[in-house]
């Protein structure tokens, strides 16, 4: 199992933490594999703001190539860390 430390942005940040969204969109730059880890830290362009972050695991990974997604790029199914 590989950590990936990943950037994420709001709106997109808080639906993964409030537990709406179970999925993200990348670029397959790091080679992503089913069980994973994925470290999803809150991005703010804010002096003194302390990030959040959320860990979630690949369970799932839908490769580009097909059904409209760019062939360099991954749909990741994710899963809650227990």
């Amino acid at each position: 199992m590989q950590v990936h430390e990943l950037k994420t942005i709001n709106p997109f940040f808080e639906h993964l933490w409030s537990g709406l969204k179970d999925f993200e969109v990348r670029k397959n730059d790091r080679d992503f594999k089913v069980g994973d880890r994925l470290k999803l830290v809150e991005y703010v362009e804010a002096k003194n703001y302390v990030p959040r972050y959320i860990l979630k695991d690949v369970k799932y990974i839908l490769k580009g190539g097909q059904y409209g997604i760019a062939n360099d790029y991954v749909i990741l199914g994710l899963k809650d860390v227990r």
